[in-house]
């Protein structure tokens, strides 16, 4: 029902910068949360940060200070500024949202993960 699009992704060196951003396909008649998670290979996926209706904000422990999360509520866009980063930053970062989307006078709740966009950090 929502497909979820990432951008921003890329190699960049240690101490360096990226802005990653995920844009929804389609308009969301209600958001619970949107955030980010990360994953590499042979380890579970991970909190980066999430986002909820509210504007409250949630990071994973080794983020916190470094990364920031913001959303675009008119655009239903979830962007992670990623500031400082480190090598152990390498992975594959996912959107992910929450929430219900409205067809007519029928609302649907959902939940979607975006493609994946790789991360590296290296020098």
């Amino acid at each position: 029902q929502v497909q979820l699009v990432e951008s921003g992704g890329g190699l960049v060196q240690p101490g360096g910068s990226l802005r990653l951003s995920c844009e929804a396909s389609r308009r969301i008649f209600r958001i619970n949360a949107m955030g980010w998670y990360r994953q590499v290979p042979g380890k579970q996926r991970e909190l980066v940060a999430t986002i909820n209706s509210g504007g409250s904000t949630n990071y994973g422990d080794s983020v916190k200070g470094r990364f920031t999360i913001s959303r675009d509520n008119a655009k239903n866009t979830v962007h992670l500024q990623m500031n400082s980063l480190k090598p152990e930053d390498t992975a594959i970062y996912y959107c992910n949202a929450d929430g219900a989307v409205r067809d007519g006078f029928r609302i649907s709740d959902f939940t979607s993960w975006g493609q994946g966009t790789q991360v590296t950090v290296s020098s």
